[in-house]
């Protein structure tokens, strides 16, 4: 791998923390199961030493989504400080080791885990003076860029068409649309979006909330509607694969896994149940970048299609997340805007934003840093 230092030298952790990250949204994140008025982490801030001596701090988001995941910030924090109990002064020799020995300190914290083995992988990269993907695999390169859709939250259809006109000023004209509690009310909201904004791309997500037949009762609408369509995200509950397999045969866009996929078993069980045409891989769900780096490339060679998500993150899961699709080369949906929808930016660097295009800066790690003035909460 490029770099003048080995990417894998043995490093040793100095120091492990976290604070409370907690920066107010613009408008309220309103999904099928639940709402947010601020992000819900914890910043994980990692300090690796490797044998000549030199030290490099790394940043890991740890991102709670409550119910959508188990842990809340409290449960994080936590994790964090039993986590430095632990693993403070230990000597790790590669990423694999390192994610071995985070499951078995926290098996019953995977967003803990996953900010933690963030904030390693970006220090790690530091250290070996190499970009995050290139590190987590990736070709070393020019910068990479990728283009993000825009989330739009359950909403009355004027609110929702108003937010989806004023994202299209700014660029946005592919909509990540949230769903899942009233199917009438749902294609409601969305006919508006396709009337307030007509070159309108549409990435449904229901978060679990329907039923199969709701679920194909929206689709039957709206491709009744003429509304250009390009996936269907977690139509039905985690455990339905059912409900999913028969949303999946029958729908005229690919069916992506979401809540129903949390790892390696859940992905025997999709493409055994032929549940989904692709799976979301996310940082805060399969433990960190190079788990989602490595999942992702098992799913595709199972012949699934990639979207890459985010719980509510602020510019340190944003970054990193995109450094995992660079290092994939690449992924079908790319749905990595969170940072768009806060009402400030405690964080600056790791790429730049133009309109939905998100430009990956050059430098070793994730390349974010915390503002001098950045309040986290």
């Amino acid at each position: 791998m490029p770099g003048s230092r080995g990417a894998f030298a043995a490093v040793r952790i100095v120091a492990l923390g976290a604070r409370p990250l907690s920066v107010p949204l613009r408008e309220p994140f309103v999904i099928a199961t639940g709402r947010m008025d601020a992000t819900c982490a914890a910043l994980v801030t990692v300090v690796l030493e490797d044998e000549t001596g030199r030290r490099a701090q790394g940043l890991g988001e740890a991102a709670a989504l409550p119910p959508v995941t188990h842990e809340d910030q409290p449960d994080l924090l936590r994790g964090v400080a039993a986590a430095r109990d632990v693993l403070e002064g230990e000597t790790l020799s590669d990423l694999p080791a390192a994610a071995a020995r985070l499951v078995g300190t926290l098996p019953e914290g995977p967003v803990a885990r996953a900010g933690i083995a963030s904030a390693l992988a970006d220090a790690w990269a530091r250290l070996a003076e190499l970009p995050l993907h290139a590190f987590l695999g990736g070709a070393y390169g020019a910068p990479a860029a990728l283009t993000t859709d825009i989330t739009l939250p359950i909403g009355a259809p004027e609110y929702v068409a108003g937010l989806a006109r004023a994202y299209h000023d700014a660029g946005f004209d592919c909509f990540k649309v949230k769903v899942g509690r009233d199917h009438r009310a749902d294609h409601a909201a969305l006919r508006a979006v396709a009337a307030a904004v007509p070159a309108a791309r549409f990435r449904l997500d229901a978060n679990a909330g329907y039923t199969a037949r709701d679920a194909l009762e929206l689709l039957v609408r709206l491709t009744a509607d003429g509304l250009a369509l390009e996936c269907f995200e977690q139509p039905c509950a985690r455990d339905d694969l059912a409900g999913m397999a028969e949303v999946a045969a029958r729908s005229p866009v690919p069916v992506v896994a979401d809540e129903s996929f949390r790892g390696a078993e859940d992905l025997d069980r999709i493409t055994g149940a032929r549940a989904a045409h692709g799976v979301n891989l996310k940082l805060a769900k399969l433990g960190g970048p190079a788990a989602a780096v490595a999942l992702g490339r098992e799913a595709r060679r199972r012949g699934l299609s990639l979207m890459a998500g985010a719980m509510v993150e602020t510019r340190v899961g944003i970054a990193t997340m995109a450094h995992v699709v660079a290092a994939l080369g690449g992924v079908e949906w790319v749905d990595l805007d969170t940072a768009f929808l806060l009402a400030r930016d405690p964080f600056a660097g790791g790429y730049r934003a133009e309109g939905p295009r998100l430009v990956l800066e050059p430098g070793a790690g994730s390349g974010v840093v915390l503002t001098q003035d950045g309040r986290m909460g």
